[in-house]
């Protein structure tokens, strides 16, 4: 089950609200725990059983280290968490390759993915760090514990919500009528983002790659990867938020307009900012961050971005992915960093970086990897053609929506507008905006094919 779905819409979500708000405070976490658990059987049947054994795992991990602060039972917890998402997610990616280097043929497992073990995996694991350190103390109720880890705004694709953000709000949290307007506003956005944006653009350049492609249409289809990652991505952490508001939970930005960063750095600092906070606070900082000489600290950044790279997927372009951005942080912290300067130009040379970064990102087999990036130079292809053209002005709408929409620019104009008279007339127009989009996207949902958030897979 998915957030774009009508099942989710239609069924799932009216008859937690029917039953969430009409029953006492002290019942609403178990309602929470037992709708989050159907939301992930949906997804995954039976697998919902190593969800709720990992977290128990966890639970009876992090009282033991609550009583006593002992190294022993964090590295227990760590194993226990990295090894399930080794076994899990990269099995048979080491199967495969150990066949390939050492001329093996040791047959590979049947071993299915679990929907969203990266997230949980990681939130267990900051739970029990922030236990050991004495940041957060540990959770005494088992069930407010799964509900934290399996809490299903936030399950399966993130953002990766820490403990110590919503411990008080798992006890006591007050709903309103004004948090839960804000959630579903904030919700639309991200269906409007998802369905009617990211599935535009999928569509879009799934046609375009089936055509006689050229120079241009080649970075066309780049320019389709970036957007639809951004919007699909930022959408599933905008309906995630939203949702978290109508049940009174807070969770963190996940997304600040990161397509329109000044620079690498910059552009780490707002995207996925979950994922690249948890690198930066259990990972680069315990191995010394950069308070040490120059090459640890580089050895610091590549594991970081090594980790970062193949925690996204067991392939080999997750890894150079990952070592791709590991070089342009490196080229701006220690070459760059002195002459750049925060404009226009330093602006296009991040998207054009973080542009490109999104084909290795989206072409998972390396052969056809290396054919899209000579494509992108022009390599063994001419610039224009004539179905290139066709699929330009095909699909210059919503290219330019996308570029409108990657920016704060209508948000600020929303602001401004609302500081001077036409306060009351732009609320009209803002209700009206946003049931529009609702009405639109449950349009497409209605007559489109199931089409999941590209996280899932993580």
């Amino acid at each position: 089950m998915v957030f774009s779905s009508i099942s989710f819409l239609f069924f799932f979500l009216p008859i937690l609200f029917l039953i969430y708000f009409t029953i006492p405070q002290k019942y609403r976490n178990i309602t929470l725990l037992i709708f989050s658990l159907i939301f992930y059987f949906f997804g995954e049947k039976w697998y919902v059983l190593l969800l709720i054994f990992s977290s128990t795992i966890n639970y009876l991990i992090g009282k033991k280290i609550g009583k006593k602060k002992d190294k022993k039972f964090l590295l227990i917890g760590i194993i226990f968490d990295l090894g399930l998402l080794i076994y899990f997610k990269y099995t048979n990616f080491f199967i495969e390759n150990f066949n390939g280097l050492l001329n093996l043929s040791i047959p590979s497992l049947k071993v299915i993915l679990p929907l969203g073990i990266s997230f949980f995996t990681f939130q267990n694991l900051s739970y029990l760090v922030d236990v050991y350190r004495k940041d957060v103390e540990c959770e005494r109720n088992l069930l407010d514990y799964i509900t934290y880890i399996a809490l299903f705004p936030q399950l399966v694709a993130g953002p990766i919500v820490r403990y110590r953000d919503i411990k008080d709000e798992l006890l006591e949290r007050k709903e309103t009528i004004d948090n839960f307007a804000e959630g579903v506003m904030r919700f639309t956005i991200g269906l409007g983002k998802k369905v009617l944006i990211a599935d535009t653009l999928y569509n879009s350049y799934t046609t375009i790659m089936a055509s006689d492609l050229s120079l241009i249409s080649y970075w066309l289809i780049a320019l389709m990867f970036t957007f639809q990652i951004y919007y699909d991505f930022s959408g599933y952490s905008d309906m995630a938020i939203g949702l978290g508001k109508m049940f009174g939970f807070n969770f963190k930005e996940n997304f600040n307009y990161p397509l329109v960063a000044s620079s690498i750095t910059d552009f780490w600092r707002r995207w996925h900012m979950s994922l690249s906070g948890f690198f930066k606070d259990y990972v680069y900082i315990p191995l010394g961050g950069n308070r040490c000489g120059k090459i640890r600290n580089i050895f610091n950044i590549f594991i970081v971005w090594s980790l970062t790279g193949f925690w996204h997927g067991a392939s080999w372009n997750f890894l150079f992915w990952g070592l791709y951005f590991f070089l342009f942080l490196i080229l701006e912290k220690f070459i760059l960093k002195k002459h750049f300067k925060v404009g226009i130009l330093s602006r296009v040379y991040t998207f054009l970086i973080v542009t490109i970064s999104f084909v290795i990102f989206s072409v998972t087999d390396i052969g056809a990897l290396g054919t899209f990036l000579k494509g992108l130079m022009g390599i063994g292809t001419e610039l224009l053609n004539d179905e290139t053209l066709y699929y330009l002005k095909n699909n210059i709408v919503i290219i330019l929506i996308s570029f409108i929409g990657m920016g704060p620019w209508l948000k600020k104009l929303i602001e401004k507008i609302k500081k001077g008279k036409l306060e009351k007339c732009l609320s009209v127009l803002e209700y009206i905006y946003f049931i529009s989009i609702l009405i639109m996207a449950i349009s497409v949902l209605i007559s489109s094919t199931f089409n999941p958030f590209i996280y899932f897979r993580f």
